[in-house]
Parts: structure tokens; sequence; C-alpha cells
């Protein structure tokens, strides 16, 4: 590593540099040092520009992605994870190809439509063109579940309505299997244009209009696909859910969507969930909240209450005089945590309610009123301020 440049030398930007910053700085080097720029030099001079690009593609490679520029800054070329060339080697193993590849928002993409297909006139003969492959679309499917199903996780099916690859031709789009070279493209996928800038002769490639970039013709298109290699269909996909996952959560199903054209890459399935409201829970991430009716007798004497579970019920000890807000906690009975977003099980959260009956017979009448003369039935006043604070806290 003794012998590697500081990457923010390279670019000769400061420490300081914005990602704008960077990027326009790269691509001023990226055109300077390119190898479609270095036509009539001796091969000496192109082999050093050549590792100036690499160098180049390198240091921004790093400084562009924010972890990685991160332990750069703060352990330079001995960083954990971090070997100082980003996965290129050193800058000399890195092929040209995959600087392109990697940089495609800087040079429009390399072998398909970019300006920097073929730079300056040089030519880049010997660069292989990468023919398109055609992706499907993605398709969204809502699912709703209920707190049990969060609880253990779930699968369901779905019939699903989308393009599939067509059974006659088995995606190829043509009625006998054959095609032939596209004659406007000699099979490329792409065709070429020179015009002449104030930097000299620029010769750029686009996609070939005559087959779309495929390099070759159908002269027989399958009848029932049209040539397109996929037909309207259903197919049922199975969906697994994981344990913990909340409302309004989505992720994606890779390869069930759309199928492709011409045997292309298939969509994805976009799941998006939403969680039932629950009768008795009140959902807090892994925590569930329940309301505890408590009648009055059993709030002042004590007793035992039945509560509720997403598997089952238990019992819990009321202490004699309970008040209305007590707050008691079911360790473990709640929900799982989501895999990657924490770990454990939650609780159910208990809060006490004191039900108080809007009619009474005559002799629970004449219970109350004799209640109501002894002085141990009158709230203290220690008990009166926690109300109030309570009640205060709500409008703070």
């Amino acid at each position: 590593m003794a012998n590697k440049r500081d990457y923010y030398e390279v670019l000769g930007v400061s420490k300081n540099a914005t990602d704008a910053e960077l990027k326009s700085a790269y691509k001023k080097m990226a055109i300077k040092y390119h190898p479609d720029r270095q036509v009539g030099k001796s091969d000496e001079e192109k082999k050093a520009a050549e590792e100036k690009f690499k160098e180049a593609a390198e240091a921004y490679d790093v400084l562009r992605d924010p972890q990685k520029r991160q332990q750069y800054d703060q352990y330079g070329f001995n960083g954990p994870q971090f070997s100082g060339a980003s996965g290129f080697g050193g800058g000399s193993s890195m092929s040209m190809d995959d600087i392109f590849s990697m940089f495609g928002d800087i040079f429009g993409g390399h072998g398909d439509d970019g300006p920097f297909g073929s730079f300056f006139g040089g030519g880049r003969q010997g660069s292989r063109t990468r023919k398109p492959q055609f992706r499907g679309g993605d398709l969204r499917i809502n699912v709703r579940l209920t707190l049990n199903e969060v609880l253990t996780g779930v699968t369901k099916k779905f019939k699903v309505k989308k393009n599939v690859v067509c059974p006659d031709c088995h995606g190829t789009g043509s009625q006998d299997g054959k095609t032939e070279t596209c004659g406007q493209c000699k099979g490329s996928g792409v065709v070429y244009r020179t015009m002449r800038t104030m930097l000299g002769a620029m010769q750029s490639q686009t996609t070939c209009p005559g087959c779309g970039g495929t390099g070759s013709i159908i002269t027989n298109k399958c009848k029932r696909c049209g040539g397109e290699g996929v037909v309207t269909g259903e197919e049922v996909v199975e969906v697994n859910i994981p344990k913990g996952i909340e409302n309004g959560m989505a992720f994606n199903v890779h390869g069930k969507g759309h199928a492709g054209k011409l045997n292309g890459i298939p969509g994805d399935i976009q799941v998006i969930v939403s969680v039932e409201e629950d009768k008795n829970f009140v959902r807090d991430g892994k925590d569930l909240h329940y309301q505890l009716q408590l009648d009055i007798p059993t709030a002042v004497l004590g007793g035992t209450a039945e509560i509720p579970t997403l598997d089952g019920k238990v019992k819990i000890k009321i202490e004699p005089g309970t008040q209305p807000g007590k707050v008691m906690r079911i360790r473990g009975k709640g929900l799982p945590a989501l895999e990657g977003y924490g770990y454990g099980v939650g609780d159910i959260i208990v809060t006490t309610n004191i039900y108080v009956p809007q009619t009474l017979t005559k002799d629970e009448k004449e219970a109350f009123e004799k209640m109501r003369e002894s002085d141990n039935m009158k709230p203290e006043s220690s008990t009166k301020e926690s109300f109030f604070s309570k009640f205060k806290r709500q409008f703070e």
C-alpha cells in the first residue's frame, strides 16, 4: 500500500468534497485518460493513461460510497473490511469493461447506448457489446394478517394473473425456433454514428432500431404470442410472511412478477402487509396493550382475573385496593421481533379500569350508602394528588 496515492489527491479534491464535486472531478479525469483519447500515442503513454484511468475509478468507487469513505477517512488503506483497492486489486487488475459497467451513470452505459461507447473516434473495437435482456414488470399484492398470524408467521397462496412464458415457443418468440442475424447491425445489437465536436471526432452508439438490440430478427413469429415470447396467464404464488412483521411493511418476492419478453428476466412481486385490528389488543411494536375491566368488589378485596392471550388465557393476581390505571405486565406473551429489526418477544401490558354499574338494586344501594359514611371509603389526599397528576399529564 506504500505506493498508493491518497484518493482525494488522485481526484484533485478536498476531503470535504461533496458528492457532486467528486463526480465532476472523476468525470474530468475519465475524459482526460479515456482510452479513446489516447489514439496516436505510444504504447508507453497509453499504458500510463490506462493506469491513471483505473486509479481514478478506484478512488471514485471508494469515495462515492458513504460507508467506504468513512472507513477510508478513519483508517486509510488499513481499514477493516477494506483492502484499499475496493475490489479493484490495486487498480491494475480491474478490467476496463468492469469500470464502464460500475459507472454507467458517468459513461452513459458501456456497450449499450452510452456516448463513450467509442470515444473520440479512436474506437474500442475489442470491447464486447452487451445485448439487452428484457425485464418483466413488477406486481403488487396486498396481504391482510391477524395478530395470530403475526405471532407465528404464515404462508399464503395467491392466484396471480400475469405475463407468463409462451408455452408454444418457450419464450423465443419464434414459431420454428429460427432467427436471422440483423442486417442493419450485423448481429451486434447497436449501430454507430460519427460526428465532429470541438474535441474531435466522436463516435456514439445506439440501440439498433431494426432488431431492438437483440442482434437477430425473428422471421416466423410465434402465432400465439406474436413474437413477444410471453402471453397472459395465471400462476399460484406462495408468499412466506415472517413472524413479527408490522403493519405497513413491504417486501419483495423475487422473480415472481411478469415474465420478461424473449426469455428475459422476470419481475418481482411486492407484498404490502396490513395487520387487522384485534378485538382485545392494541399493538405497540412487540407489546400488546389490554384494558382490564375490574368490578368494584375485586378491585377493593383483591382476587384473580382472566386475561386473553394470542395462544390461550392466563390468570393474574389482583391485589386488594387496586386502583384505576394500575399497569401490570405479563412477560413473554406479546409478539416476536421481526428478524433484523430487534430480538426477543414482547409482553402483554394490562391496564386496569374499574367498572361502575349504572343501576343498583335496593340492597346494593343501601350497602353503598353505608360504605359512603365510612372514612375509609373517602380518598386520601395522596390519592387525589396522584389522580390529578395523571390527568394533568394528558394535556401536557
